[in-house]
């Protein structure tokens, strides 16, 4: 039976294929030998067709297990330990490797080969389009050390080098939405007039109902579909410049890992909605309060329209630790470089600043209190 997985080799001297986002080829780690994509696409055509159909037999036998199995037959701790995770074997060294049931792209622990699951992308699974990395690895961990660059009470161990080389390129998996928002909206608007005669200051007050409507057209709102990424990284690591998207390959994932989506259409599109919304209402109430004193709303209707709908890989260089008990994850843009992240304090370092400043601060307010009495 053919393997499930694929590993992108060199057509020169076999060694393991990774995509470069600077030069848009396929690099040999061996020979240095590059190739496009789309002669990489050619050879390996055959070999991802295989190796979805052997992910879909697999599944089907897999289901067929699961609906003869006798109730009670499996230790519950045992089902409970291997929930959502698959074994495959590596088509390069033959090592068995154990993965989750949205991983798409990996590497081998083993022999280290890129690897790719095309069951993960077949069929209705096949995202649309990919926007390929343009910055490397040297870049976000670059990007990093800046990050951290001046922060004193960060601990040690955040900033060395070890802890950075540990920083991975994911393509994560989202929606992109069209859609329009059509808003009405109601203001009660002052203008204010004052003038002076005589002895008196004269206050004239006039009292406006305004009304505002319009439409808002939107294209490629992002939301990320994947569980394990937290929106307001991937919200905050916003926006991609979607030019540069290009029709779905997985040639372009050699050398990064990849998920599938497991957050569906529907419950991506509130997030989508919400978003759209806001701004609607943004962009329609801003042009209300000119010209006058005050504008406050008094009524409102939004309506939403979704349009089409798209499922693409976005580039993200992610460092994800703990630190103390307590989850880090720094998040970069692999296109822009834009760089989010949360930094864990040192106490140690903390105290010993507090303490560095508080001494002599301390020793200056007694000498001004001695002199004062």
């Amino acid at each position: 039976m053919p393997s499930q997985m694929t590993n992108y080799q060199c057509p020169a001297c076999t060694g393991p294929l990774h995509f470069v986002g600077s030069t848009g080829k396929l690099q040999c780690d061996y020979c240095g030998s590059e190739f496009s994509v789309q002669e990489i696409e050619a050879l390996y055509d055959d070999k991802l067709e295989q190796a979805a159909q052997a992910s879909a037999q697999q599944a089907e036998k897999e289901e067929q297990a699961a609906a003869q199995q006798v109730p009670g037959g499996e230790d519950p701790d045992w089902e409970q330990e291997q929930a959502g995770m698959k074994a495959y074997n590596c088509p390069s060294c033959g090592a068995e490797l154990i993965c989750d049931e949205t991983t798409a792209a990996t590497s081998c622990p083993y022999c280290g080969n890129p690897t790719v699951l095309p069951g993960q992308f077949h069929g209705m699974l096949k995202p649309d389009y990919i926007l390929p990395f343009k910055l490397d690895k040297e870049a976000a961990k670059r990007a990093l050390r800046d990050f951290y660059r001046g922060k004193r009470l960060l601990p040690k161990a955040f900033s060395n080098e070890n802890h950075i080389e540990e920083i991975k390129g994911v393509y994560v998996p989202f929606w992109l939405f069209d859609g329009q928002g059509d808003a009405d909206l109601r203001f009660k608007a002052t203008r204010v007039n004052s003038y002076r005669t005589g002895d008196y200051q004269v206050t004239i007050t006039d009292y406006f109902d305004v009304r505002r409507a319009g439409t808002v057209n939107f294209s490629r709102i992002p939301v990320d579909s994947s569980r394990k990424m937290p929106d307001a990284h991937m919200d905050a690591i916003e926006p991609f410049d979607y030019s540069e998207l290009k029709p779905f390959s997985t040639a372009y994932m050699p050398g990064y890992l990849a998920e599938r989506y497991d957050v569906d259409v529907d419950e991506c599109a509130e997030r989508a909605k919400l978003r759209a919304t806001n701004t609607t209402e943004q962009m329609i109430a801003s042009t209300a309060g000119r010209g006058y004193s005050t504008c406050a709303p008094v009524a409102k209707q939004v309506r939403m329209r979704r349009g089409t709908v798209k499922y693409v890989m976005l580039p993200v260089w992610l460092l994800s630790t703990r630190w103390n008990g307590k989850s880090f994850l720094f998040a970069m843009n692999g296109q822009t470089g834009k760089l989010i992240g949360d930094l864990p304090v040192s106490k140690g370092r903390y105290w010993g600043w507090f303490g560095a400043i508080a001494g002599p601060l301390a020793a200056v307010l007694t000498a001004a209190l001695l002199f004062l009495f």
